[in-house]
């Protein structure tokens, strides 16, 4: 059972009186004494220094549950509930607030907002392909999304799943990114039976099985290095592009807006894997060693990492209507600055230089700075 709330909402959990009684109006969550005893060792969870997962605050007869500048799910502590956390937007401020701007000549715009508003959800997965798009905020992003694998699973409906979407928006735009520069090249090793040759070295156990004992003399069973694109790194990024595509392609309502860019990000993809296989095996993996000339390669195997476990390895799972998710929360705070910051770069390309994004000093850090300089004559 699970609690929804959208972003700086607060949820309720009150003490059932013995001669209290409830109608359809009532809001929140009524527990008797055993069940409301539960909540006692619940505890707010800090996302960072400067946001919560959600805020918990303790009464004498209520608690109170309050969303911060996170989304996400979790659970709430032992008592078997979760809290999801939904991401909001009043469109009546909103409105009001282009109605404004619109009128802004006439000075004599009048501003009346319901206390209930009228709420959509905001379109998160646009922000972050806008930010993922722009090279200068694509690099800035780093910590946007926690996730707990080391806790039990939260039962979900597909359509309430905010991780799996933010995931493949991530790895298929830093998988564009790594296709743009072109697919590393590496050693790596290929075993066959070689007929009349021998190359590299031989392997005897191979070789005795596929040829002495089939008196194939002529052949040996060789193992090589080859250097070139089908090594581990880029097998492991084209089995994760295929969970990539069965996800969206069975999908497509629930991206909505969003799938004919990620279909366009696959199309574009998907050729560089052509000549590429994608049999890799979990002792492979644990071999990798980074260069740090290809970072965008440590990031798309750490989140193609995620997508794998997200769906227990098991492809068929990309197509289910019910999936279980780990706890994770997303920073919106984040999120929302580089965006911001990434629609000033892409407007204005020819001052980008003077744009800074968390433009720190002496502890202090703004948002986004806009320094320009200015020479003025003598």
């Amino acid at each position: 059972m699970g609690i929804r709330l959208s972003e700086h909402r607060s949820y309720f959990i009150r003490l059932l009186q013995d001669d209290e009684r409830l109608d359809n109006s009532t809001q929140g969550l009524y527990l008797n004494a055993s069940e409301f005893e539960r909540y006692q060792n619940v505890s707010s969870k800090s996302f960072n220094k400067s946001s919560y997962r959600f805020l918990f605050d303790r009464k004498d007869s209520f608690y109170e549950i309050k969303a911060d500048y996170c989304i996400g799910i979790d659970w709430l502590g032992n008592t078997g509930r979760h809290l999801y956390v939904e991401p909001k937007l009043n469109t009546t401020s909103s409105e009001s607030f282009n109605q404004q701007l619109d009128q802004e000549e006439d000075g004599s715009v009048q501003v009346n907002i319901s206390e209930s508003g009228i709420f959509r959800e905001l379109d998160y997965l646009k922000m972050l392909i806008q930010v993922t798009s722009v090279h200068e905020s694509n690099v800035e992003v780093k910590d946007l999304v926690q996730i707990d694998w080391d806790v039990e699973q939260i039962p979900i409906d597909q359509k309430d799943d905010k991780l799996t979407p933010f995931l493949i928006v991530r790895f298929l735009q830093t998988l564009k990114t790594i296709v743009k520069k072109g697919l590393k090249k590496n050693y790596y090793k290929v075993e066959e039976n070689l007929n009349n040759r021998i190359k590299g070295k031989i392997l005897v156990g191979q070789h005795i099985k596929q040829n002495i004992y089939k008196n194939r003399f002529t052949a040996t069973y060789c193992q090589y290095q080859v250097f070139g694109e089908d090594h581990v790194e880029n097998r492991f990024l084209k089995k994760v592009l295929r969970f990539v595509i069965s996800y969206v392609e069975n999908h497509k309502i629930l991206l909505s807006s969003n799938y004919k860019v990620l279909e366009e990000t696959i199309r574009y993809c998907r050729p560089a894997f052509e000549l590429v296989s994608d049999d890799v095996s979990e002792n492979e993996l644990n071999q990798i060693k980074h260069n740090p000339f290809y970072k965008d390669y440590k990031e798309a195997i750490r989140i193609g990492n995620h997508i794998l476990k997200r769906f227990a390895f098991n492809i068929t799972k990309t197509s289910s209507e019910k999936v279980v998710t780990p706890p994770f929360w997303i920073d919106m705070p984040r999120l929302f600055e580089m965006y911001v910051f990434s629609k000033m770069i892409e407007d204005n390309p020819d001052s980008k230089g003077e744009i800074l994004y968390q433009f720190s000093t002496y502890g202090n850090a703004l948002d986004i700075l806009v320094c320009k300089t200015v020479i003025t004559g003598q």
